[in-house]
Protein backbone atom coordinates (compact mmCIF):
# COMPACT_ATOMS: atom_id res chain seq x y z
CA UNK A 1 0.00 0.00 0.00
CA UNK A 2 1.37 3.44 -0.40
CA UNK A 3 0.40 5.65 2.45
CA UNK A 4 -1.56 8.68 2.06
CA UNK A 5 -2.33 8.65 -1.83
CA UNK A 6 -5.30 7.95 -3.85
CA UNK A 7 -6.00 5.99 -7.23
CA UNK A 8 -8.05 7.76 -9.53
CA UNK A 9 -9.30 6.25 -13.11
CA UNK A 10 -10.49 8.49 -15.62
CA UNK A 11 -13.53 6.57 -17.35
CA UNK A 12 -15.31 9.57 -18.56
CA UNK A 13 -14.21 9.37 -22.13
CA UNK A 14 -16.79 10.04 -24.64
CA UNK A 15 -15.45 7.00 -26.74
CA UNK A 16 -16.83 8.09 -29.75
CA UNK A 17 -14.03 5.94 -31.86
CA UNK A 18 -13.96 2.64 -30.28
CA UNK A 19 -18.10 3.24 -30.00
CA UNK A 20 -18.28 1.56 -26.77
CA UNK A 21 -17.38 2.32 -23.30
CA UNK A 22 -13.64 1.28 -23.10
CA UNK A 23 -13.45 0.26 -19.53
CA UNK A 24 -15.73 -2.86 -20.25
CA UNK A 25 -13.46 -4.12 -23.34
CA UNK A 26 -11.81 -6.99 -22.81
CA UNK A 27 -8.24 -8.40 -22.75
CA UNK A 28 -7.68 -12.15 -22.16
CA UNK A 29 -11.63 -12.32 -20.69
CA UNK A 30 -10.57 -9.51 -18.23
CA UNK A 31 -12.25 -6.01 -18.55
CA UNK A 32 -10.05 -3.34 -18.49
CA UNK A 33 -11.29 -2.03 -15.29
CA UNK A 34 -10.71 -4.76 -13.68
CA UNK A 35 -7.34 -5.26 -14.68
CA UNK A 36 -6.73 -1.77 -13.32
CA UNK A 37 -8.50 -2.38 -9.68
CA UNK A 38 -6.67 -5.51 -9.20
CA UNK A 39 -3.35 -2.92 -9.25
CA UNK A 40 -5.08 -0.20 -7.25
CA UNK A 41 -6.29 -2.30 -4.70
CA UNK A 42 -2.93 -3.35 -3.92
CA UNK A 43 -1.53 -0.40 -3.95
CA UNK A 44 -4.09 2.22 -2.46
CA UNK A 45 -7.01 2.53 0.65
CA UNK A 46 -8.50 5.32 -1.29
CA UNK A 47 -9.76 4.37 -5.10
CA UNK A 48 -12.08 7.18 -6.98
CA UNK A 49 -13.75 6.73 -10.42
CA UNK A 50 -14.50 9.70 -12.04
CA UNK A 51 -17.08 8.80 -14.93
CA UNK A 52 -20.41 10.60 -16.72
CA UNK A 53 -22.05 7.21 -16.56
CA UNK A 54 -21.63 6.43 -12.50
CA UNK A 55 -24.73 3.83 -13.09
CA UNK A 56 -22.56 1.82 -15.22
CA UNK A 57 -20.00 1.67 -12.10
CA UNK A 58 -21.88 0.38 -8.76
CA UNK A 59 -20.75 -3.28 -8.59
CA UNK A 60 -17.59 -1.75 -7.69
CA UNK A 61 -17.92 -1.49 -4.30
CA UNK A 62 -13.96 -1.32 -3.34
CA UNK A 63 -13.80 2.24 -5.32
CA UNK A 64 -15.47 5.67 -4.84
CA UNK A 65 -17.90 7.43 -8.25
CA UNK A 66 -18.14 10.84 -8.76
CA UNK A 67 -18.85 12.71 -11.97
CA UNK A 68 -17.15 15.56 -13.36
CA UNK A 69 -17.61 18.92 -11.86
CA UNK A 70 -16.95 20.97 -14.70
CA UNK A 71 -18.82 18.97 -17.54
CA UNK A 72 -17.63 18.33 -21.06
CA UNK A 73 -13.52 19.62 -20.09
CA UNK A 74 -12.11 16.06 -21.33
CA UNK A 75 -9.27 14.26 -19.35
CA UNK A 76 -8.44 18.01 -17.53
CA UNK A 77 -12.04 17.42 -16.07
CA UNK A 78 -11.75 14.62 -14.70
CA UNK A 79 -8.38 14.95 -13.48
CA UNK A 80 -9.86 17.86 -11.38
CA UNK A 81 -13.13 16.22 -9.90
CA UNK A 82 -10.51 13.17 -8.95
CA UNK A 83 -8.45 15.43 -6.88
CA UNK A 84 -11.38 17.29 -5.68
CA UNK A 85 -12.36 14.58 -3.95
CA UNK A 86 -9.61 12.79 -2.83
CA UNK A 87 -9.55 12.49 0.81
CA UNK A 88 -5.60 12.85 0.13
CA UNK A 89 -3.22 15.17 -0.45
CA UNK A 90 -1.62 12.70 -3.64
CA UNK A 91 -3.39 11.23 -6.07
CA UNK A 92 -2.03 8.76 -9.08
CA UNK A 93 -4.38 9.43 -11.94
CA UNK A 94 -4.67 7.10 -14.90
CA UNK A 95 -7.68 6.49 -18.00
CA UNK A 96 -9.68 3.84 -17.92
CA UNK A 97 -8.39 2.32 -21.45
CA UNK A 98 -4.09 2.05 -20.01
CA UNK A 99 -4.61 -2.29 -19.96
CA UNK A 100 -0.57 -2.50 -18.69
CA UNK A 101 -0.36 -0.07 -15.54
CA UNK A 102 2.99 -1.35 -13.70
CA UNK A 103 2.37 -1.60 -9.84
CA UNK A 104 5.84 -1.16 -9.22
CA UNK A 105 6.26 1.70 -11.24
CA UNK A 106 2.89 3.70 -9.16
CA UNK A 107 4.92 2.83 -5.84
CA UNK A 108 7.98 4.31 -7.41
CA UNK A 109 5.92 7.24 -8.77
CA UNK A 110 4.78 7.60 -5.41
CA UNK A 111 7.79 7.29 -3.46
CA UNK A 112 9.51 11.05 -5.62
CA UNK A 113 6.41 12.87 -4.53
CA UNK A 114 8.61 14.83 -1.63
CA UNK A 115 8.40 18.57 -2.06
CA UNK A 116 6.66 18.22 -5.76
CA UNK A 117 3.13 18.95 -6.77
CA UNK A 118 3.37 16.40 -10.05
CA UNK A 119 5.46 13.56 -10.59
CA UNK A 120 5.00 12.56 -14.51
CA UNK A 121 6.73 9.93 -16.61
CA UNK A 122 8.63 11.15 -20.21
CA UNK A 123 8.64 8.30 -22.54
CA UNK A 124 10.00 8.94 -26.16
CA UNK A 125 6.83 10.47 -27.00
CA UNK A 126 6.90 13.00 -24.42
CA UNK A 127 4.55 13.60 -21.13
CA UNK A 128 2.34 10.52 -19.87
CA UNK A 129 0.34 12.89 -18.06
CA UNK A 130 -2.34 9.74 -17.37
CA UNK A 131 0.38 7.79 -15.59
CA UNK A 132 1.27 10.15 -13.18
CA UNK A 133 0.51 11.46 -9.39
CA UNK A 134 -0.40 15.30 -8.83
CA UNK A 135 -1.07 17.32 -5.70
CA UNK A 136 -4.01 19.22 -4.74
CA UNK A 137 -2.17 22.02 -5.40
CA UNK A 138 -2.84 21.42 -9.23
CA UNK A 139 -6.18 22.48 -8.21
CA UNK A 140 -6.16 26.58 -8.35
CA UNK A 141 -4.18 26.22 -11.65
CA UNK A 142 -6.45 23.79 -13.04
CA UNK A 143 -9.98 25.33 -12.30
CA UNK A 144 -8.33 28.57 -13.99
CA UNK A 145 -7.32 26.32 -17.44
CA UNK A 146 -10.86 24.83 -17.46
CA UNK A 147 -12.42 28.23 -17.29
CA UNK A 148 -10.45 29.31 -19.80
CA UNK A 149 -11.00 26.24 -21.84
CA UNK A 150 -7.41 25.47 -22.07
CA UNK A 151 -7.45 21.47 -21.99
CA UNK A 152 -4.49 19.76 -22.73
CA UNK A 153 -3.13 18.10 -19.14
CA UNK A 154 0.15 19.31 -19.63
CA UNK A 155 -0.36 23.51 -19.63
CA UNK A 156 -1.54 23.66 -16.44
CA UNK A 157 2.27 22.14 -15.21
CA UNK A 158 4.03 26.03 -15.66
CA UNK A 159 5.14 27.61 -12.59
CA UNK A 160 4.08 24.10 -10.20
CA UNK A 161 7.19 21.95 -8.93
CA UNK A 162 6.88 18.95 -11.25
CA UNK A 163 9.16 16.40 -10.96
CA UNK A 164 10.11 14.33 -14.48
CA UNK A 165 10.67 10.80 -14.11
CA UNK A 166 13.22 10.34 -17.68
CA UNK A 167 12.77 7.13 -20.17
CA UNK A 168 16.38 6.01 -18.57
CA UNK A 169 14.52 5.44 -15.06
CA UNK A 170 11.43 3.92 -17.04
CA UNK A 171 13.37 0.60 -18.13
CA UNK A 172 13.40 -1.17 -15.33
CA UNK A 173 9.61 -0.91 -15.57
CA UNK A 174 8.67 -0.94 -19.01
CA UNK A 175 10.61 -3.69 -20.46
CA UNK A 176 8.23 -4.99 -23.30
CA UNK A 177 7.98 -1.32 -23.99
CA UNK A 178 3.97 -1.17 -23.76
CA UNK A 179 3.57 0.41 -20.61
CA UNK A 180 2.16 3.65 -21.71
CA UNK A 181 -0.04 2.19 -24.46
CA UNK A 182 -3.80 3.00 -24.43
CA UNK A 183 -7.00 1.65 -26.74
CA UNK A 184 -8.54 4.06 -28.72
CA UNK A 185 -9.75 2.54 -31.40
CA UNK A 186 -11.18 -1.47 -32.13
CA UNK A 187 -7.75 -2.57 -34.51
CA UNK A 188 -5.78 -1.24 -31.66
CA UNK A 189 -8.03 -4.03 -29.14
CA UNK A 190 -7.18 -6.66 -31.97
CA UNK A 191 -3.28 -5.98 -31.71
CA UNK A 192 -3.05 -6.33 -28.28
CA UNK A 193 -5.19 -9.41 -27.88
CA UNK A 194 -3.73 -10.55 -30.81
CA UNK A 195 0.03 -10.34 -29.34
CA UNK A 196 -1.73 -11.89 -26.33
CA UNK A 197 -2.17 -15.27 -27.87
CA UNK A 198 0.62 -15.21 -29.69
CA UNK A 199 3.04 -14.51 -26.21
Amino acid sequence: MINNMTGIILSGGKNSRMGINKAFLEIDGVRLIDKILRVFNELFSEIIIVTNEPLAYTEFASATIVTDIYKNKGALGGIYSGLFFSSNNYSFVTACDIPFLNKDLIAYLGKQVKNHDIVVPVASDGFQPLHAVYSKNCLAPIKRNLYADKLKITDFYKGLRVLTVPEEQLKPFNKDGRLFFNINTPKELELIIEKEIHK
